[in-house]
């Protein structure tokens, strides 16, 4: 029995031995399987790749969607900024108003700041309507850039206390109401200097608009310039008792030059006096902005206004929550005043002479009105030494010795 049971036992290890040999592959085929299987992985390894890749592709792009969303978002929550601009003639003039509104430009290119302006606006009552009119669309500041603006803005800005208002050329203040200008008369005392080195006749002629302090002052400036260049010159002075006349001022410039005068200097708003001058063949002096443009041959150069600095400062101050309801009152040291470039008439020598006063009054070295400086009538009014204050400036209501004309 144990035979048998051994037999069989030998019997079934041989066949299973047997079938696992039958069953099993061969060394080629299994080379095949590992070079089907590597394939296959350097494929899936290729897809893994590409997603990979197409992965950090839309990551990127997801992060570039949630920048501009926020971008925008943060443009959606910032209120609109309103500005609103009243002039007293036309922006085309080249004169104030253009000088003005190429300051208003300035902000109006600024982010969440929108401007708008009304030209040609009369002083007194029809003033008032437009800044009541500003005022009760909303605006956030408003601008009035002429002297006679000052009591209807002052009028206004008591009835919108959450408006600003900023007054230019003028001196009263309020809770939301400020004041503005620049120191103009050091840019036409250089002017001044240039006039007196280019006269042969000795008389220069002046176009001024009203008898106001600021008008005045610029004169006495004018004079003193030219006086330094040449001690024996004489200023005279035509009132024509506007802003903006091209007609009048042109009328007022003519007769200046039918009493000798070979340089026009003017405090008006239109290039007509500077048209004049050329016409006669003499040379004249601008304003507010180089207007050689009108006059080539004439125009020896313009004391000239760039508001641009200024208007932004004044924007960033109130958007921060700054208060502006004071006296501002730069000068050549800001840039908001300047000298326009001189015309190819006047000497290098003259030209650098006045180039290096600009400096020095710029620098605070060298002031304007140091004395002793006398009235018309031989009547000391600034002592000598002395330099006059900011409030005997903002008062000036006599002319220097050596002009010839009233202040009335």
């Amino acid at each position: 029995m144990r035979k048998v049971l051994y037999f069989f036992s030998v019997m079934a290890i041989f066949s299973i031995g047997i079938f696992l040999y039958s069953c099993a592959e061969k060394p080629e085929d299994l080379t095949k399987k590992v070079e089907q299987l590597t394939k296959e992985n350097a494929e899936l390894q290729k897809k893994v790749t590409a997603i990979t890749k197409e992965n950090a592709e839309l990551k990127e792009k997801i992060a570039d969607l949630e920048q501009k969303i926020a971008e925008l978002t943060a443009k959606i929550s910032v209120e609109e900024f309103q500005v609103g601009f009243v002039y007293v003639s036309p922006i085309g003039d080249a004169g104030w108003s253009y000088a003005h509104d190429q300051g208003r430009l300035t902000i109006d290119a600024m982010e969440g700041v929108t401007t708008s302006f009304v030209e040609a606006v009369t002083e007194g009552p029809d003033s008032e309507r437009v800044m009541l009119n500003m005022a009760r669309k909303g605006y956030n500041l408003i601008f009035a850039t002429s002297y006679g603006y000052m009591d209807p803005m002052l009028k206004v800005a008591k009835q919108f206390p959450k408006t600003l208002f900023m007054h230019c050329s003028g001196f009263k203040t309020a809770n939301n109401m400020g004041n503005y200008f620049g120191r103009m008369y050091q840019a036409r005392y250089l002017s001044g200097m240039v006039a007196g080195a280019m006269t042969k006749t000795n008389t220069l002629g002046y176009v001024a608009a009203f008898p106001i302090p600021e008008v005045i002052r610029g004169i006495n400036a004018f004079a003193l310039g030219a006086q330094s260049t040449n001690p024996n010159v004489n200023v005279r002075v035509v009132w024509t008792k506007t802003w903006y006349d091209p007609a009048t001022e042109k009328e007022a410039a003519k007769s200046l030059l039918d009493v000798g005068a070979d340089v026009i200097a003017q405090h008006q708003d239109s290039p007509s006096s500077q048209e004049a001058a050329q016409e006669r063949g003499v040379y004249s002096v601008g304003y507010n902005s180089d207007m050689s443009k009108f006059a080539p041959k004439s125009h020896l150069c313009a004391p000239i206004w760039n508001w641009g600095p200024f208007y932004r400062e004044i924007v960033e101050k109130v958007r921060k929550g700054e208060r502006v309801n004071k006296a501002y009152w730069y000068g050549l040291e800001h840039g908001i005043v300047d000298l326009s470039p001189m015309g190819k008439m006047v000497p290098q020598d003259v030209q650098k002479r006045v180039l290096s006063e600009k400096s020095d009054i710029a620098s605070g070295k060298t002031k304007v009105f140091v004395g002793p400086i006398k009235d018309q009538d031989g009547k000391l009014r600034i002592d000598e030494g002395q330099s006059a204050s900011d409030q005997e400036l903002l008062g000036m209501t006599w002319f220097v010795q050596g002009i010839v004309g009233t202040t009335q």
